[in-house]
C-alpha cells in the first residue's frame, strides 16, 4: 500500500472518530483527504490553502510556514497510523520525511529486476485521490516506461557527441529509478492577470498570455543558477567506478547540445580529478577493476551539489523546428511529437521545463511554476527566501519585457541557444566552477550579463569561446537585479532577501548544500566527502535525511504549531463554532499549553493514539483559521504561492 493511502487513511479515521464538532471543522478535514496523493512512486502533497505573498506577513515565510504545518500535519498523521492501525505492534514502522533521492536499497534492487516488476513493485495503482485511476495508473507506467527507454536511446546520443569512442559501454538498466527522485514544485499566481484573462473583453487570451509567458520563462531560465546548492540542494557521492558517461551524466544528452555537453564533461572530470600522470582516466567496465584502479591511483571521484537535477529529466531540448518557448499557442505539442520520434518522450506525457507557465485556460490562473527545487535543509530560513526570490526574478522579467528591453527575437528560439543558457545552471548541479559561451552567441540578453561578470576571457582551449566562471556569473545577476530591479526590491521589501543571497554566493558554508553535507558528515564521524566511499557518504545521507533531518524539521514545525495555537487562544475574532471546538477538544487546556504538555512525547515519538487524536483535531482547527484568513485576503492584488512536496 502506497503512504499515501496510509496517510489518507488515517485521516479519513480521524474524521470519522472525532466527536461531534462543527460544519466548518468537518469540511476542513474532508477537503484536507483530497491533499495526500502519490505521485508515481513517492508520496505527494499540496498546499492545504494557497498563500497571499503580503509584505506585512514576509512575503515567503507565509508559503514556508504552511509547508511547515502540512509536513508537521503529515507527521502527526504518520504516528498516529502507527500506533492506531497496530503497525508498530506488529514490527512495522511508518516514516515520512524529505529526501532527493530514492533509497540506496530501492536502487539496487532495481539493477536485479525486470522494469515490469518494478513498476508492480512501486508504482502506485492509483486507487484513490484521481478522476480517472485506471488512466492515471496507465500514465505513471507509460512515465516509467518512456523514461527507462530514453535513458538507454542517450548512449547514441553520447556516441554521437564523440563523449564515447569506444565500443565498451556500460548500458543503463532497462529499468529507470528516476521518477523516485523527489523535490518541491512551486507555483506563483496573479490575481491581476487572472482577472484579465477571464475578461473577454479585455483583449487578452491564450496567445497574448502563451506570447508573453514564454519570454518571462527563456529570460527566468538565465537566473536559475541562483537558486542550485544555495537554496535547496541534494548532495550526492560518486566513485570513480560510478564515471561511466552512459551513467554519470543521466539524462543531460537530452537537455544540452552536443558542444556544450563535450564541455560540460570534459570540465567535470577535470574537477574529479579523473586523470593518472596527465592523462585521462575513466573507468574500464568491469567493477572489479574499476575499484582496483580506483584504489591504486586514488582516484576518489566527485561530490556533486545537486544529483537529483542530473539524475532527472528536468528540461528536455528543443528540436530545430520545434522550439518549446517560442511564445506561439502548440509549441509543447509539437515538441513532443518531435521528441516521440527520437525515442525520448512520450506525446501524452506532459514537457518537463525547469520554469514552466501555467497557462489559464488549463490551471485556472495564470502563473508560473518553478520545478528546480530539490531539499530545503530548513523550511523557514530557505524555501521562504527562495520563494522572495523566485517572485522577484519572476516580477522582474515581466518589468523588462514592458519596458521593452527583452523580446523573443533577444533570446533566439533554436537549440544551441537555448542549450547556451541552461549549461549555466547544469554545470551549478555538477559544481562546475566554469562554462564556456561562444563569443558571437545571438542571445542578446546573455551577451549583456557577460558584460557585467567579472573574470570572463577569451579561452585558450576552445578558440572562439568566452571561458565564463560560474561564481562570478551568479554575482552578476545579483547585481542586475540590485541595479535595474531596484524599485521592485523596495516595494516587496526584499532587500535582505538581496543580502541573504550575497552571503550564500560568497560562503559556500551558508548555502543549502554547505549545511547539508556538514550535517551529514557529522552524521557519520568524517571531516571530509571524499574521505568517503560513495556507498558511505550515499548511506549517511539518507540516515540524516529520515532521522536527524526529519526530527529537525518535525521540531521547527512544532514550534510553529504551538505560536499559532497562542494566537488562537489570544484572539477576539476567532470564528464561534472553532472557539467551540477549542473547548469540545481541550476542556480547559489552552492550545498552546496543550501543545507544549505534548511536545515532548510527539518528538520522541512515544505518544498514544488517542494524544495524536486530539492534537491531529487542534492542527485541523489551525487550518480551518488559516484558510479562513488567506480567504478574506484574496481582494488583495498581492501575487499568490501554493507547493507541491
Amino acid at each position: 500500500m502506497p503512504i499515501s493511502y496510509l496517510l489518507k487513511l488515517a485521516l479519513a479515521d480521524l474524521i470519522g472518530t472525532l466527536p461531534p464538532l462543527s460544519p466548518q471543522l468537518q469540511g476542513t478535514g474532508e477537503r484536507l483527504l483530497g491533499h495526500f496523493l502519490n505521485d508515481n512512486t513517492s508520496p505527494e502533497t499540496h498546499s492545504f490553502h494557497v498563500v497571499s505573498l503580503q509584505r506585512q506577513t514576509g512575503m515567503g515565510r507565509a508559503l514556508a510556514e504552511e509547508t511547515a504545518l502540512r509536513y508537521l500535519t503529515t507527521q502527526l498523521l504518520t504516528a498516529y497510523a502507527n500506533r492506531h492501525f497496530a503497525l508498530t505492534e506488529h514490527g512495522q514502522t511508518a516514516r515520512v520525511y524529505f529526501a532527493p533521492h530514492p533509497p540506496q536499497r530501492q536502487r539496487l534492487l532495481n539493477e536485479l529486476i525486470p522494469d515490469a516488476f518494478y513498476r508492480e513493485l512501486f508504482m502506485s495503482p492509483c486507487l484513490s485521490g484521481w478522476d480517472d485511476g485506471e488512466s492515471k495508473h496507465r500514465y505513471m507506467h507509460l512515465c516509467h516506461q518512456v523514461l527507462s527507454r530514453s535513458q538507454l536511446n542517450a548512449v547514441a546520443k553520447l556516441r554521437e557527441a564523440g563523449i564515447i569512442t569506444s565500443n565498451l559501454v556500460v548500458l543503463p538498466n532497462v529499468s529507470n529509478i528516476s521518477l523516485a527522485n523527489n523535490g518541491l514544485h512551486l507555483s506563483l499566481g496573479s490575481r491581476r492577470l487572472t482577472a484579465r484573462l477571464a475578461d473577454p473583453k479585455s483583449g487578452c487570451g491564450p496567445a497574448e498570455e502563451k506570447w508573453a509567458g514564454d519570454l518571462v520563462v527563456k529570460m527566468v531560465e538565465h537566473f536559475l543558477p541562483l537558486f542550485v546548492g544555495t537554496y535547496s540542494a541534494a548532495p550526492y557521492r560518486l566513485g570513480f567506478a560510478d564515471f561511466h558517461p552512459e551513467r554519470a551524466l543521466g539524462f543531460l544528452p537530452h537537455e544540452l547540445d552536443f558542444t556544450h555537453l563535450r564541455m560540460l564533461w570534459r570540465r567535470w572530470r577535470k574537477k574529479a580529478d579523473l586523470s593518472v600522470c596527465g592523462h585521462d582516466l575513466t573507468p574500464f567496465g568491469p567493477t572489479w577493476i574499476d575499484r582496483s584502479v580506483s584504489r591504486l591511483f586514488h582516484l576518489r571521484g566527485d561530490v556533486l551539489p545537486d544529483f537529483r537535477l542530473i539524475d532527472y529529466p528536468v528540461s528536455l531540448l528543443s528540436t530545430p523546428r520545434s522550439p518549446s518557448c517560442n511564445g506561439q499557442l502548440g509549441n509543447h505539442d509539437r515538441l513532443k511529437h518531435d521528441l516521440a520520434d527520437q525515442g525520448v518522450f512520450d506525446k501524452q506525457m506532459s514537457v518537463y521545463l525547469l520554469y514552466k507557465m501555467r497557462e489559464f485556460q488549463r490551471m485556472g490562473f495564470s502563473g508560473f511554476e518553478g520545478r528546480h527545487y530539490s531539499l530545503f535543509p530548513d523550511l523557514d530560513r530557505d524555501l521562504a527566501e527562495a520563494v522572495n526570490l523566485q517572485t522577484l526574478i519572476t516580477a522582474f522579467a515581466c518589468k523588462q519585457m514592458l519596458l521593452g528591453h527583452i523580446h523573443h527575437r533577444f533570446i533566439p528560439d533554436d537549440p544551441v541557444v537555448e542549450s547556451e543558457r541552461r549549461q549555466f545552471f547544469f554545470a551549478a548541479a555538477l559544481g562546475v566552477p566554469t562554462v564556456f559561451v561562444h563569443r558571437s552567441s545571438r542571445n542578446i540578453f546573455l551577451q549583456r550579463l557577460l558584460r557585467r561578470t567579472a573574470g570572463v576571457r577569451a579561452s585558450r582551449r576552445y578558440p572562439g569561446y568566452w571561458r565564463v566562471p560560474l561564481d562570478s556569473f551568479r554575482l552578476a545577476l545579483l547585481a542586475l537585479l540590485r541595479e535595474e530591479g531596484a524599485d521592485l526590491v523596495e516595494a516587496h521589501g526584499l532587500s535582505g532577501t538581496l543580502d541573504d543571497l550575497e552571503r550564500r554566493l560568497r560562503d559556500p558554508a551558508a548555502t543549502a548544500e554547505g549545511r547539508l553535507t556538514r550535517s551529514i558528515l557529522k552524521g557519520v564521524g568524517a571531516k571530509s566527502s571524499l574521505a568517503l566511499s560513495a556507498e558511505e557518504f550515499n548511506a549517511g545521507a539518507e540516515d540524516f535525511y529520515r532521522i536527524d533531518l526529519r526530527r529537525r524539521q518535525s521540531a521547527a514545525a512544532f514550534d510553529l504549531l504551538e505560536r499559532e495555537c497562542a494566537r488562537l487562544d489570544a484572539a477576539t475574532d476567532l470564528a464561534a463554532p472553532l472557539r467551540s471546538d477549542l473547548y469540545a477538544l481541550l476542556d480547559d487546556d489552552g492550545a498552546a499549553a496543550f501543545c507544549r504538555r505534548l511536545r515532548g512525547s510527539v518528538l520522541a515519538e512515544t505518544a498514544d493514539a488517542g494524544a495524536l487524536r486530539r492534537l491531529l483535531a487542534l492542527t485541523l482547527v489551525v487550518e480551518t483559521d488559516l484558510a479562513q484568513r488567506a480567504q478574506q485576503s484574496w481582494w488583495r492584488e498581492e501575487p499568490r504561492a501554493a507547493s507541491v512536496c
